[in-house]
């Protein structure tokens, strides 16, 4: 039987919601082991002087367990 576990996270990057994830989850990959998979729970962008400068996820990373 496997268990689980689930950690939330955020992660921005300057250029898209997609780079955000993947910094997002191969930091989390230094620390976790066997990740299983994310849950995007918010999505936001960073605005300074009416302009996009960054975007930013909060997500929610399940992960096994060792047995």
């Amino acid at each position: 039987m496997s268990v689980a576990k689930i950690v939330e996270i955020t992660s921005e990057s300057p250029k898209s919601f997609e780079d955000a994830i993947k910094k997002g989850i191969a930091k989390a990959g230094k620390t976790l082991e066997n990740i299983q998979g994310a849950w995007i729970k918010e999505q936001k962008v960073v605005v300074k002087k009416n302009e996009v400068v960054g975007y930013r996820v909060d997500m929610k990373v399940t992960f096994l367990l060792k047995k």
